[in-house]
């Protein structure tokens, strides 16, 4: 699909709540048309490309209920113009899904504050199967839809699911919170399965170039993945996902404009007015404004019965406890600041707890002469963009928190650290004291950047980015392998091992066709002829095939996975149970072969045995694997899945990781750590016994897709990334070996 096509095919939305919710009213279920910014901001894009918006109604239905409208399926001509596809919840969902992982965990640690963090297993289970049941619904509404742009923390492992079955269709996501840092992530225990989610999309995108570093650590140090911090490109697998900073703007010029229209605020008197506006959130920092505010009354008491602290807190989440025990703290500060402060006629806050109606809140906003933004963290906050699109008249001052994602582009607003209260304090004594000609060259600033980078804006330049197919970041950069390998190696002798199949070669239809390339013979000789380097090859094939393969006896063969290993330096190994099944492996070949469908075939090695099934037409591949695992257990041996094939493996405990310790111990001693530095390279599902068994003690590379989890540290998309690094392991500059 060219990106022309992309650009002019439908898009289905998905997000947690659909644009309307429904509720229950005098005649049944209804729905209100949700009032926020996505929506109207993602609506005329729906209506003229044509979509469907995925997501959920907003109501748990009980027994014999059914929706105000009739499933996926337009709305008729009085309604909303595209496809709506519900996502139906129950109520145990609902709380598990949305309440609990979404919000008891994703939101606090999304907002750095992991001690106010849940982490409870039902929960996770939950929010993955509801993900999935939106990967389902989506991909049941899809029909030719060139991008699914899915949106927010409520559905990050859908993305992991929609790839599975929507290859046609690019995949973008939208992040409307902050992305932690690394040191604040890692405390998720399924760390590991959001960032694979994420990783399924085309496209990630986020508020401020920050969030997206983050997500970059994140990603290089949690899944090894190989990213360009510069063109901001993640290497995952075959696949390359772009990253991207797409701060969001608001419809500037309907705020403004309604703030022309709109009639004096009943607030605005005498008194001057520092305002704030949030939703009742931990997040918003209203606490700490309010004794910020009680500071700047002891430290300047000229403005003590000149000054009004008006916040507006709409209510949110009062089911929930924390958000309970956080309105009972601000009703306390409430009532003890204006205890302290209050005369007969003016208390210094007034607080009000409830939403407002859209004409006073721009009112407000116009009338304010501070706008107090004071969140503890922030993705954006359109509440800055908001006050400055109402700045129609005597312009007043912004005051902004330096962990609001909108202090990044705001720059010409009065930044201030939300937890310093002194310093809050002066910045507010600053803001009402400024010169008119400082606040006017200040909003006006604001004002034109707002107004240019406005909702539209930011939906444009997603979809731009959506439609366009990032470039492959090419194979590693002597930089890549430095970064990675320079400090770890330095002044140590190298153990490198290596697999064959799917690591040094390409994996090819038949065993026997793939033969070395002349890069990876170079890096690999050159490697082994080093005086500092010990290359040991760690592969399925038996011992003889192996040899033949590379040639050389100055390297270590591991052959049969390592049940028989040779090499310098050591005695020759051979695993003391293998004798006892040697003489299954005919018996069990032939029961193999004569149940073997067309395009499949066995491979002996001696002590093990391989069923390939590669060849095998698509639908029959599972059907042969698992009866090749029954015939498999029946002859009493273990079956081991490979890339399209099953290996047949003496049950004795004994796999690659073993083999790699053995190599090690018999070559260096019981104290190998102390006195070299182990390189670890596979492709396969066999190889993950030697990544498991080296974490903490070896760098591991896993070649090839990126499919499925790895204990790897890092991932190289293929077997020429390999002979990159052979490369760079030979061309190395010598030192002197460190001596234990």
């Amino acid at each position: 699909m060219s990106e022309a096509e992309a650009h002019e095919r439908p898009i289905l939305i998905a997000s947690n709540r659909l644009p309307f919710t429904v509720h229950r009213g005098p005649r049944g279920l209804e729905r209100k048309p949700s009032a926020g910014g996505l929506v109207s901001a993602l609506e005329p894009v729906l209506r003229k490309r044509g979509g469907t918006w995925v997501g959920w109604p907003g109501i748990a239905l009980r027994k014999g209920e059914r929706l105000p409208f009739g499933g996926p399926g337009r709305l008729g001509r009085e309604g909303l113009g595209y496809e709506i596809a519900p996502v139906v919840l129950s109520e145990s969902e609902v709380n598990r899904y949305y309440h609990g992982f979404s919000n008891r965990t994703l939101w606090p640690l999304f907002h750095s504050m992991h001690e106010r963090a849940a982490f409870e297993r039902r929960d996770w289970d939950t929010y993955r199967l509801v993900n999935e049941r939106f990967a389902e619904v989506a991909v049941e509404s899809a029909g030719r839809a060139g991008l699914v742009w899915i949106h927010d923390y409520h559905l990050m492992l859908a993305p992991a699911s929609l790839r599975q079955s929507l290859d046609g269709a690019r995949i973008g996501f939208f992040l409307h919170i902050p992305f932690p840092p690394y040191d604040v992530f890692r405390l998720l225990p399924w760390d590991r399965e959001i960032l694979r989610g994420l990783l399924s999309c085309d496209l990630v995108g986020f508020h401020v170039p920050g969030y997206a570093q983050n997500f970059l650590d994140c990603v290089e140090r949690r899944l090894g993945a190989r990213v360009d911090r510069r063109s901001l490109r993640i290497e995952w697998g075959d696949r390359t996902i772009q990253v991207g900073a797409f701060p969001i703007g608001i419809d500037f010029d309907a705020f403004s404009s309604q703030a022309h229209e709109a009639p004096p605020s009943p607030e605005a008197g005498r008194e001057r007015i520092v305002l704030g506006v949030d939703r009742l959130d931990y997040t918003k920092g209203i606490p700490e404004r309010f004794l910020a505010f009680e500071r700047l009354l002891e430290r300047h008491p000229e403005h003590r019965e000149q000054v009004v602290l008006l916040q507006l807190a709409v209510p949110s989440r009062s089911q929930v406890a924390a958000y309970k025990e956080l309105k009972r703290r601000i009703d306390e500060l409430v009532g003890r600041i204006n205890g302290r402060f209050a005369s007969a006629s003016l208390s210094p806050i007034r607080y009000l707890y409830r939403s407002v109606p859209q004409d006073r809140l721009v009112a407000l906003y116009r009338d304010a002469d501070v706008a107090l933004v004071t969140p503890l963290r922030d993705g954006m906050n359109l509440v800055a963009k908001e006050f400055a699109a109402c700045q129609v008249g005597d312009p007043g001052v912004l005051v902004i928190s330096e962990v609001a994602g909108a202090s990044e582009t705001m720059r010409e607003a009065l930044s201030v650290n939300p937890y310093n209260l002194d310093e809050t304090a002066e910045t507010v004594h600053r803001a009402l004291t400024m010169e008119e000609d400082e606040r006017a060259s200040r909003m006006a600033s604001l004002r034109r950047r707002e107004r240019r980078y406005n909702v539209e804006h930011w939906v444009k330049g997603f979809l731009d980015a959506a439609g366009r197919k990032s470039p492959a970041l090419g194979l590693p950069l002597r930089q890549d392998f430095e970064n990675w390998l320079e400090p770890f190696l330095a002044r140590y002798r190298l153990a490198l091992f290596l697999d064959y199949d799917g690591t040094l070669t390409p994996i090819v239809d038949h065993p026997a066709k793939a033969t070395l390339p002349e890069a990876a013979r170079r890096g690999l000789d050159a490697c082994a002829s080093r005086s500092d380097t010990d290359v040991s090859l760690v592969s399925g094939r038996a011992l003889a095939d192996i040899r033949a393969m590379i040639g050389r006896d100055d390297v270590t063969y591991a052959a049969n996975h390592g049940l028989e290993i040779e090499g310098p330096g050591f005695e020759p190994f051979l695993h003391e149970d293998l004798p006892h099944y040697r003489g299954r492996i005919p018996d069990l070949t032939r029961a193999l072969t004569e149940h073997a469908p067309e395009g499949a075939w066995v491979e002996e090695k001696s002590y093990t045995l391989t069923f390939h099934f590669r060849q095998v037409r698509s639908e029959g591949r599972s059907r042969a694997a698992e009866a090749a695992r029954r015939i498999i257990n029946k002859f009493g041996f273990q079956a081991r899945d490979a890339k399209m094939a099953v290996e047949a493996r003496p049950p004795i405990g004994w796999d690659k990781g073993r083999a790699v310790l053995h190599v090690l111990r018999s070559r260096y001693g019981p104290s190998w750590s102390e006195r070299v530095r182990v390189v670890y390279v596979g492709d396969d599902h066999t190889d993950e016994d030697a990544f498991r068994l080296l974490e903490g003690l070896a760098v591991t590379f896993r070649v090839g897709r990126a499919d499925e989890p790895t204990a790897a540290a890092h991932r190289l998309g293929r077997a020429e990334a390999v002979h990159e690094l052979l490369d760079w392991l030979a061309r190395r500059p010598s030192h002197d070996l460190h001596e234990s």
